[in-house]
């Protein structure tokens, strides 16, 4: 066993002649633990938030999305968008065309987003869990049905069944508008309510009707363009490895989007958030480990007729600032490990048990407890964090108190 270890291992569990220094080192790794178990916890409950976020967000949004990197609209039979077609990583191939519009059902009326989608899109996403009424269509011989976010059908009015349709109005983009007759500058188009869905994300919610492509063609006044290609990947097909290879062909004339990047800015939000807070507790965990700078000291000051022995024995300045460097590092260790282990088993029970609700009423939010998802690397984040502040804890008083 390396001699400083051995050493300061001996120093940190013997009896010191003064209680004070025991108590202050327990308390140096109660600090420890506790800002542990609070790194471990606050992350992992982050990372849970971030997972049920992308799980909602995953009903409606596509594995892969295609888009032009300037304008609105693009032809989705070009070559680079042909040879894409025929890659055998894609399982579902589907045209999308969207744009806002003024909804309106009788006297209400509202701006909302038209996504016009084609026939595969019911394969692309899985929207049947999330249709709170009706059933999910596009087209029944010469009818258009559409299909609502519940916030926008609560505010139109409208429901599945109702024989008054939606009339979605849009400028007529090669035209002018008429002063004297505004009405006159706007195309009209005509829809029933086939659908309702919920995915508890406003931005869906209170703004997305899905249509036909046809209507929102006719609507926008277009013959075959698209605002984006939406593409669902065959099951053994690597989605980071398909983007890369979408962007090679596609060149720097189109952006491809994972799932996380079309919502990049509530990821991101998130993420800043996390990592705020992270921050914050590492201020908690200095404050805490102020205690292993007064226990070291004591410490060095309780050990000198030691450190003169040692000396005379022939160890050198280095083996005897490395014995209370790993003192400092023992301390802090041993707060790390212990506290990794209680903020694990806290997750877990948190995951099996749900012990800290969101509320007292079941069923007012979307989930009843708080959500949590552990990482290996932030794990090691909070481990390394606390070995390295640790560290620095330590180095000071050895540094300040002898000159070895």
């Amino acid at each position: 066993m390396n001699l400083s270890f051995y050493i300061a291992r001996r120093y940190l569990f013997s009896k010191k002649s003064h209680n004070a220094i025991n108590i202050i080192s327990m308390v140096s790794v109660c600090g420890v633990l506790i800002a542990t178990v609070a790194l471990i916890c606050a992350l992992s409950v982050f990372n849970g938030f971030n997972s049920l976020v992308a799980m909602m967000f995953s009903s409606l949004d596509p594995e892969l999305k295609i888009m032009p990197r300037t304008g609105k609209v693009f032809d989705p039979h070009a070559s680079e968008i042909e040879a894409i077609r025929q890659l055998p990583e894609i399982e579902i191939f589907s045209e999308v065309l969207q744009e806002n519009a003024l909804i309106k059902c009788g006297d209400r009326q509202v701006i909302g987003i038209v996504k016009g989608v084609d026939s595969l899109y019911k394969h692309l996403t899985d929207m049947d869990p999330a249709l709170v009424d009706g059933e999910f269509r596009l087209r029944e011989d010469i009818v258009n049905y559409a299909t609502l976010g519940m916030g926008l059908a609560y505010t139109l009015g409208t429901r599945v069944g109702f024989i008054t349709p939606l009339e979605i109005y849009a400028p007529k983009r090669d035209e002018r508008i008429n002063i004297l007759i505004p009405q006159n500058s706007f195309d009209v188009e005509y829809a029933y309510t086939g659908a309702i869905f919920r995915i508890n994300q406003a931005v869906y919610d209170d703004s997305y009707m899905i249509v036909p492509i046809e209507l929102a063609r006719s609507l926008y006044r277009y013959e075959k363009e698209v605002s984006s290609i939406e593409l669902k990947l065959s099951p053994e097909a690597n989605v980071q490895t398909v983007k890369k290879q979408l962007r090679r062909i596609l060149g720097d004339q189109f952006v491809v989007q994972d799932r996380h990047e079309q919502h990049a800015d509530a990821f991101r939000m998130m993420q800043v958030e996390k990592m705020v807070t992270y921050l914050i507790l590492c201020f908690i965990l200095v404050i805490a480990l102020f205690n292993l700078v007064g226990s070291i000291s004591m410490l060095i000051n309780e050990k000198k007729e030691d450190v003169r022995t040692l000396r005379n024995m022939g160890a050198d300045n280095r083996l005897i600032r490395r014995i209370f460097l790993f003192e400092g590092w023992l301390i802090s260790g041993i707060g790390a490990v212990v506290g990794i282990v209680i903020g694990l088993i806290l997750c877990w029970l948190q995951i099996s048990f749900g012990l800290i609700t969101l509320g007292t009423e079941s069923g007012a939010f979307i989930i009843d407890a708080y959500p949590i998802q552990v990482l290996l690397s932030d794990v090691l984040l909070v481990f390394v964090t606390v070995i390295t502040i640790g560290f620095l804890a330590a180095w000071y008083p050895v540094r300040k108190n002898y000159e070895l």
